[in-house]
């Protein structure tokens, strides 16, 4: 009885290293990645706002707006390495209740390290021949220090984002990342030349530059950005260099509400991520080495004293 109770916990206790083993060495890389049925929205605000609105020609100052995006991933476009997500985003004038500018992408991106791939119908806008490369709306798991090349569809290209210290949001630890672009050439614009208050008659075509500064706090062990506030500003300037129309002015900071629903995202992937890779293991090497213990224990207690094969008195006649 005791050598089979011996032989199970044995056989119970190697099982549960093992176990214990795959869930720190190779589990991880086949359960823990963002999801292919993303859904999230993201809700930022700012009073201040100027913009210029080229449907009515108008410019509009001290105006409250709100930006929502929302992102849903397409299931049956991604796969077991590569997630695709869709994304829209509009910013509207809640002041005069119209809607200021929209804009839509699509991101296919590798689920563990968050680089995006140009496939599985991958766009920006209306355009799908345009290349994306860099991170898209997630940095990777186990985020570092350090700086990140993250793809701004303005601009067309990746963008540095630089880490610039630590916080602690609703207590999370996160890491604080910032982009600042610089009076960057973005496109141009024609308008009647009185908009932009030059002297001549008819249209004018004049250049575009984009000023703008991105924070992100991020969550480093999911890469889930928690926070988020966007400085920007875009002119249309003279071959003098000199500001004649502000198209958009101002900051938007994520609401306090989006960022307690980003933080409780943050907190479900959390308590994932530390079964896997910690507590997991931990209880299966625990529960192993114990069973391991037990049953070398029992099955050396249920081996057979030594006896001779021979009769004492045989040897006395």
């Amino acid at each position: 009885m005791r050598r089979a109770a011996g032989l199970t916990l044995t056989a119970l206790g190697a099982f549960l290293v093992t176990l214990a083993a795959l869930l720190r060495l190779w589990v991880p890389g086949q359960v823990i990645k963002f999801p292919l049925n993303e859904y999230s929205v993201t809700t930022l605000t700012g009073t201040g706002i100027t913009y210029f609105n080229s449907t009515s020609l108008q410019d509009f100052r001290d105006t409250r707006a709100t930006e929502i995006i929302t992102i849903e991933g397409n299931v049956s476009a991604g796969s077991a390495s590569t997630a695709v997500w869709s994304s829209f985003t509009a910013l509207d004038d809640e002041t005069r209740k119209t809607l200021i500018s929209r804009q839509s992408r699509v991101v296919a991106f590798n689920r563990r390290t968050g680089a995006l791939l140009n496939c599985c119908g991958a766009s920006v806008g209306t355009s799908a021949g345009v290349r994306q490369s860099g991170l898209g709306y997630r940095f990777p798991f186990n985020t570092a220090q350090r700086t990140y090349q993250v793809y701004d569809v303005t601009l067309r290209r990746p963008v540095p984002f630089r880490f610039a210290g630590t916080a602690t949001i609703h207590g999370i630890a996160v890491d604080k990342f910032v982009d600042r672009i610089s009076r960057v050439k973005v496109g141009q614009q024609t308008l009647p030349a009185q908009l932009a208050g030059l002297p001549n008659q008819g249209d004018v075509t004049l250049p575009e530059y984009l000023t703008q500064t991105t924070t992100y706090w991020v969550d480093p062990l999911t890469g889930i950005p928690v926070d988020m506030v966007l400085r920007q500003r875009t002119d249309l300037e003279s071959a003098s260099g000199t500001s004649r129309l502000v198209l958009m002015a101002g900051t938007l900071a994520q609401t306090p509400r989006s960022i307690r629903a980003a933080v409780a995202e943050t907190d479900k992937s959390h308590r994932l991520i530390t079964w896997v890779q910690d507590l997991g293991p931990l209880a299966g090497l625990t529960g192993g080495g114990l069973a391991l213990i037990l049953g070398i224990l029992l099955l050396w207690r249920s081996v057979k004293p030594f006896e001779p094969a021979y009769d004492d008195e045989m040897i006395d006649a």
